[in-house]
């Protein structure tokens, strides 16, 4: 189990610094003041209609990098930095949040499969840690008993959350290049504004891969264990 702490520890602290280091650049960007004056929820609500989207609102939710797409009821959530700010910061989180709403009006499929595996992960993230520690517990090492089949549902369930978080790196980076694209098809940003939003969605898209590391290298090394690893 030390290797496990280890292993954890580490991703918490590649992810912390990447969180950190985007929360920096958003603060960084959001001092990058829009010379068209236009707010998060105008540029939202433009880019949408571009695109002949008329059934997604844009509305404001509480807290700070709390944007997200809702396709339950077609909703733009920005937070509270973004709604009302006019900066390239701002820009960028707006514009992103709309690329997903585009993914869901033109039926992107990586998009569509995310979507199917929401209530899958939403069960089975929560417990499939425990239930592969419980098989191992009963023996799954052995690689013979009841134990080695519940370590192996366990591994499972694991599985969906990886797979979960590998599929969602092509819906954000798309994302991301879709609003990056209609920002700068649309001469929405000047060249230095545009900089700004890009390097913000860089960062934010390296939350996700790091998301989907750590989840790999989790589901490997409790892996390891099931299938014949040593244990500490």
């Amino acid at each position: 189990m030390i290797r496990y702490y280890i292993l954890i520890g580490g991703i918490a602290l590649i992810s912390w610094l990447v969180s950190n280091k985007l929360k920096s650049k958003f603060k960084k960007y959001s001092q990058v003041h829009l010379r068209n004056g236009m707010s998060g929820a105008e540029i939202a609500e433009k880019m949408l209609a571009d695109n002949g989207i008329r059934d997604v609102k844009v509305i404001s939710t509480p807290g700070m990098l709390t944007d997200h797409y809702n396709p339950s009821n077609k909703t733009v959530n920005l937070s509270e930095g973004v709604y009302n700010q006019r900066n390239a910061a701002a820009a960028a989180v707006a514009a992103h949040e709309c690329g997903h709403a585009v993914q869901h009006a033109t039926a992107y499929q990586w998009l569509t499969m995310r979507s199917k595996l929401v209530p899958i992960v939403n069960i089975t993230s929560s417990m499939s840690t425990w239930v592969v520690f419980g098989g191992l517990a009963l023996g799954a090492a052995a690689g013979v008993g009841f134990g080695y089949y519940v370590a192996v549902a366990g591994l499972v369930m694991m599985s969906m959350a990886t797979i979960f978080s590998l599929i969602t790196l092509p819906v954000e980076y798309d994302a991301s290049n879709r609003a990056l694209a209609w920002l700068k098809n649309k001469n929405m940003l000047s060249q230095e504004e545009y900089a700004g939003s890009e390097d913000a969605l860089k960062w934010a898209a390296r939350t996700y891969l790091v998301a989907a590391i750590g989840s790999i290298a989790t589901l490997a090394y409790w892996a390891l264990q099931v299938f014949g690893g040593s244990r500490d």
